[in-house]
């Protein structure tokens, strides 16, 4: 008979705690050990009853969950941690998988999507939920967004590069903007010259890196 891989809780809220424990306990595999409500407790439960696996919340006193991961991580390097929080905060999402964490799942996820969350780190797999990689997603659009506004490219010269990623040749350019050739070129060389870029196969890889192209 296999045995149920053992899970300890670290939440300072107590009532999350009891629901929780509940809520993965009538889950098939898996039992909640223990659950600690002071952040600062969790790595003497973890010394004494070696859990499979941890899940924490982020905003917590004393140690917040990044914390708690950089601690426990320097004395169990291959221990498996799963955040479960309300933060969509992006850059918290990326600094906890920068910490070590495994998977990162939202508080108001559903029953199964925890479960799977659970099941994919105890199989040695990073997860992400839909609704984090969503907020993954926005801030690289923002990060994307501000990156052509600091090299402060102008509509013309956004739109010469699109073109040029299209493989448009200079006359064809100039053709298509009704522009001459000359202008095209000093367009082009200003472009190259503002990102660095020393040709356009540079700048095709800039398109594509910042969606200027589908």
């Amino acid at each position: 008979m296999q045995m149920n891989k053992k899970i300890i809780l670290v939440d300072d809220h107590e009532v999350v705690v009891e629901s929780l424990s509940l809520l993965i306990n009538d889950m098939e595999g898996l039992e909640v050990i223990s659950g600690v409500t002071d952040s600062r407790e969790a790595e003497g439960f973890i010394e004494k009853l070696m859990p499979d696996l941890l899940i924490t919340d982020y905003s917590m006193p004393y140690l917040n969950g990044i914390q708690l991961c950089l601690k426990l991580r320097s004395r169990w390097p291959d221990i498996k941690i799963l955040m479960l929080t309300v933060s969509e905060d992006a850059n918290q999402i990326k600094e906890a998988f920068r910490v070590g964490v495994s998977g990162y799942v939202m508080k108001k996820a559903n029953k199964l999507e925890l479960e799977k969350a659970i099941h994919t780190v105890l199989a040695g797999q990073r997860y992400y939920s839909d609704m984090v990689l969503d907020e993954l997603m926005k801030a690289s659009d923002v990060m994307q967004e501000e990156k052509l506004e600091q090299v402060s490219l102008t509509p013309r010269e956004i739109e010469i590069i699109k073109l040029i990623a299209k493989e448009m040749s200079t006359s064809e350019i100039a053709k298509d903007l009704f522009i001459s050739i000359g202008t095209v070129e000093t367009h082009r060389h200003n472009i190259l010259k503002k990102l660095g870029l020393k040709n356009s196969i540079g700048l095709i890889k800039y398109a594509i890196q910042n969606k200027l192209i589908s």
